[in-house]
């Protein structure tokens, strides 16, 4: 009976460490890589373009920050939610075409960089183009989505 629990024992053992290594979850992904990012990124600009705010803001974390071009640090989703409304105006079209992106060894964490336009209307209907560069930091979430965490960006507004 003893060498019958042993010989149960050690194959409970083995089991425990042999078949989890044997057969990967389902829910396993394959690591992200810059390309990854540069897709969310065109991903994300659609969703801006069709959504405006509400689909922009869908592709930041709830902890994230903003650093405007010459205005404070905003904290928060929902705090920059709040500075997000003129994407709702269809006389406004903001485009971004990431340049360069990595991620961390650690596959968490990554960034893109690239250049924007944003079109639009001034006061007097003269139309206006803004033009200016961006970097991003994306962090992989618990729920496995990389969301932005940190955004900053800097232009020269030019009359068209």
């Amino acid at each position: 009976m003893k060498s019958f629990l042993l010989a149960l024992a050690v194959a409970v053992l083995f089991a425990t460490f042999v078949f989890p290594y044997a057969h990967p979850t389902v829910s396993a992904s394959p690591k992200a890589t810059a390309d990854t990012l540069k897709q969310l990124e065109a991903e994300f600009m659609k969703a801006a373009a069709e959504k405006g705010s509400e689909g922009y803001m869908s592709y930041y974390a709830l902890d994230s920050v903003e650093l405007p071009n010459g205005a404070p640090a905003i904290q928060g989703k929902a705090n920059i939610a709040k500075t997000m409304g003129f994407l709702d105006d269809k006389n406004n079209h903001l485009s971004w075409t990431p340049v360069g992106a990595d991620i961390s060894g650690s596959g968490d964490l990554g960034y893109t960089y690239g250049t924007f336009e944003f079109r639009s209307k001034d006061k007097d209907g003269k139309p206006t183009v803004e033009r200016g560069k961006y970097a991003s930091i994306w962090k992989l979430q618990q729920d496995g989505t990389w969301k932005v965490v940190l955004d900053m960006g800097n232009s020269a507004s030019q009359p068209n």
